[in-house]
C-alpha cells in the first residue's frame, strides 16, 4: 500500500463522526479510506475495525487511483442514461461510483481510472466520482 497515513481531518481523531471525517476529504479534494491496525484497506468509513480486521481505525487519501472491476449503465425513462461502476483502488478497497467522460455502454472492466470529487450540490453532499486515467484533466465533475 501506497498511501502514506494522515491524521484524521479535524481537531482531533474523536472530534467528528467517520462521515464526517471522510466528507472533509472529499472537500479537500481527496479520497479518504481508513486502515486497520495491520494496514488493511476499509472503505466506507466506520467507527472500528470490523470482524477480520485489527486495533483502531485510522485515516489516509487514497492516490485517487482505480481500476473498473464492475459495470452496469441504466437507462431511467426520460433520463440520460448512466453507468454504475465498483472501482477497485490501488491502496486495496473496492467501492461503488460512476465512471464519467464515456458514454455508459463505453464504461469497460478493466479500465483505469483517476477520481475526481463531484462538488456539494443542493441537500447532495460531495462524492466521488471517476474519469477514465488518459482523459485530459477537468474541474468538478458534471
Amino acid at each position: 500500500m501506497n498511501a502514506t497515513p494522515e491524521p484524521g481531518p479535524g481537531p482531533g481523531p474523536d472530534s467528528a463522526s467517520p462521515l464526517a471525517q471522510y466528507r472533509r476529504f472529499l472537500e479537500r479534494g481527496q479520497l479518504g479510506y481508513q486502515l486497520d491496525e495491520d494496514g488493511r484497506a476499509l472503505f466506507f468509513p466506520r467507527v472500528a475495525a470490523p470482524a477480520g480486521y485489527r486495533g483502531a481505525l485510522r485515516w489516509a487519501a487514497s492516490a485517487g487511483l482505480g481500476t473498473v472491476y464492475a459495470t452496469t449503465w441504466i437507462a431511467p425513462k426520460a433520463e440520460a442514461p448512466y453507468n454504475v461502476a465498483l472501482i477497485d483502488m490501488d491502496e486495496g478497497f473496492r467501492l461503488m461510483s460512476r465512471v464519467e467522460g464515456l458514454a455508459p455502454g463505453d464504461v469497460k472492466i478493466g479500465l483505469r481510472v483517476t477520481m475526481r470529487v463531484h462538488p456539494a450540490a443542493g441537500d447532495d453532499d460531495p462524492y466521488p466520482v471517476f474519469v477514465p486515467l488518459d482523459a485530459p484533466a477537468a474541474g468538478a465533475a458534471r
